[in-house]
């Protein structure tokens, strides 16, 4: 039954993956910006148990004040999937030698949200100026890997549409 399940798995997020970027693009054409994600998205505890990770920070929810961001950033959801082949102790030892939790994010990418995600690893969402992609992906490959097995997700905050939708449409 598992064997089932992964090939599944993998054509949701194939699935998902080809959306998110037709709608970035989509979005890109049109010229508008990235929504911030909602206050729903941050209503269970960010980084719930990462509080005795080295290094790791709980994230607040985002305000108002972010809901707006800049035409040049775009939201990167990163999985950070957990090597199962060995013990966190073991996974925090690797990351800790290779500079992860001083590395990444780098100084003045913001973090939407933090998440851990039982059953793969962490969750994170960066908001990430265009300009800086290399950067957060070199800090990637140089103190994450070998700690975990990574996937990049560009996204956007479809919330606002959907509700607008569901009043006009659904009616």
């Amino acid at each position: 039954m598992p064997n089932a399940v992964a090939p599944r798995r993998s054509a949701v997020l194939s699935n998902l993956l080809r959306r998110n970027l037709a709608g970035a693009a989509l979005a890109v054409s049109l010229g508008v910006a990235p929504f911030a994600h909602g206050a729903d998205a941050a209503s269970t505890a960010p980084g719930a148990g990462m509080a005795n990770a080295p290094g790791a920070s709980s994230a607040t929810a985002p305000t108002a004040s972010t809901a707006a961001a800049p035409d040049d950033t775009f939201l990167l959801t990163i999985f950070l999937r957990h090597d199962e082949s060995k013990p966190l102790p073991k996974i925090n030892d690797q990351l800790r030698a290779q500079g992860f939790f001083k590395t990444f994010p780098p100084p003045g990418i913001e973090v939407v949200s933090w998440y851990v995600m039982m059953g793969i690893g962490q969750v994170v969402t960066l908001r990430v100026p265009a300009s800086r992609l290399r950067e957060v992906n070199r800090a990637i490959e140089t103190t994450a890997w070998g700690g975990y097995r990574t996937e990049f997700y560009p996204t956007y905050d479809y919330k606002a549409q959907a509700q607008h939708m569901r009043e006009t449409d659904g009616k």
